[in-house]
């Protein structure tokens, strides 16, 4: 579809979004590495007054989505775990280009949500939610330093967002493996001891 193609299919619900207070979440996938077309398109949306939003895991040059942030009102990124072998183990990747673009976007002035997928044997610990909690910690105090010490501003906050297994069928089709199959999401109960993990640390949950 072209931009334009787009526009038209989004322009269609501007009555919604005016209500709701809502907008344009680019998703995916991962919208950064089609950053040319997403750039077009978010600014086709601020030339309409249109919220605009990415999702985002954060893991590709920086330049990529920095000529994306004029054009972007909120943020959400995945954190899924801090320690790097960990992180590297679960996800089949580094986390430092991640954790880099991470403290590169606390020193802009949009709001971030960070989101974590809680997966249970993943991160589902207090140490892992903890380390994820200080880090975002850290992220707040840069960008307060960097906003001459006010707290004012772009919030940076932090969600929990329980593991499903919502994708099962899909793998069954693609005729992949889906190694989350005896997961068991995580309880209310438990989403909320993380949380208060979390909290410890001066970071509230969106709930």
């Amino acid at each position: 579809m072209t931009t334009q193609q787009v526009m038209e299919v989004i322009l269609k619900d501007r009555m919604f979004y005016e209500t709701s207070n809502g907008g344009v979440t680019l998703s995916g996938g991962e919208p950064v590495l089609q950053s040319d077309f997403s750039l077009a398109l978010l600014q086709r949306c601020k030339t309409e007054n249109l919220h605009t939003a990415i999702e985002t895991c954060g893991n590709y040059p920086w330049h990529d989505l920095e000529k994306l942030l004029p054009a972007i009102d909120l943020i959400m990124m995945d954190l899924k775990l801090i320690d790097p072998i960990n992180h590297k183990a679960a996800c089949g990747d580094s986390n430092e280009r991640i954790l880099e673009n991470a403290r590169r976007l606390a020193l802009s002035d949009k709001r971030i949500v960070f989101r974590v997928p809680v997966v249970p044997m993943v991160n589902d610990s207090s140490e892992a939610i903890g380390a994820i909690a200080k880090f975002v910690q850290s992220l707040i105090e840069l960008r307060a330093k960097h906003v001459n010490g006010s707290r004012r501003g772009p919030e940076i906050q932090m969600e929990l967002l329980p593991f499903h297994r919502l994708a099962a069928n899909k793998y069954r089709s693609l005729g992949l493996e889906y190694r989350a199959e005896n997961l068991e999401p995580p309880s209310k109960a438990k989403i909320r001891e993380l949380a208060e993990i979390a909290e410890l640390h001066g970071i509230p949950i969106l709930e």
